[in-house]
């Protein structure tokens, strides 16, 4: 009796049901009508330039889609997010590290921006300024500083604490959005969409309960 209907490990079907959740663009995105029309101008008007989107800063209570905008922004300029979070980058050579490996008008998400230390603050200003990163070499008298170009990326920050960043890292983000609370309308819409989309998946999932019930009887 092998065929357990419940385990800890992530099963193919579960992660298949989760990627067709996930919207991937703004036309999927349910809610937030405001900022995705903002973001549908900005984005249009940078893919145009050939450039990469102004930086963007997504603020406002957990669980309202930040992580998931972000994604979506990735997939609308077409390149690659690379995620992170605040209290993982602990010192600035991790900050470098991961800056420099950007490629092209990619996107660095960093959740919890917020609790960012200051000292890794200071490098990520002409980053997001210059599109450079300055480095100490060597120590005392003979220490010298040296500018490492990088390219032009966007960066995407998230938080639920606005009040807990610094004038001078709010002030680097061209694109400021908060996210408001869905509402019954949102989630309307999304029900039947998500209900047409996993039909499958949810019948088959229903099958087996009702074949563990049997089981058990």
């Amino acid at each position: 009796m092998n065929d357990r209907l419940i385990t800890g490990a992530r099963v193919e079907e579960d992660a298949q049901y989760e990627a067709g959740l996930r919207p991937r663009l703004l036309d999927e995105y349910i809610g937030q009508d405001r900022i995705r029309e903002n973001l549908q101008v900005a984005i249009a008007a940078a893919r145009q330039r050939g450039e990469p989107l102004d930086h963007v800063l997504l603020h406002g209570p957990p669980g309202l889609g930040k992580t998931t905008l972000a994604y979506v922004i990735g997939n609308e300029m077409g390149v690659p997010v690379r995620a992170t979070s605040g209290p993982a980058i602990e010192k600035p050579g991790d900050l470098v590290g991961i800056v420099t490996n950007l490629k092209k008008n990619e996107v660095l998400f960093i959740d919890e921006i917020h609790r960012m230390s200051p000292t890794v603050e200071e490098i990520l200003y002409p980053a997001l300024e210059d599109y450079e990163v300055d480095i100490v070499i060597g120590q005392g008298p003979s220490a010298r500083t040296v500018k490492i170009p990088i390219e032009r990326f966007t960066l995407i920050g998230a938080t639920t604490r606005t009040g807990l960043l610094t004038s001078p890292l709010r002030s680097r983000f061209g694109i400021v959005h908060r996210l408001e609370f869905y509402t019954p309308g949102d989630r309307l819409r999304a029900g039947p969409r998500e209900r047409y989309d996993h039909a499958g998946g949810r019948a088959r999932r229903s099958e087996a309960a009702r074949g563990g019930r049997e089981r058990v009887r």
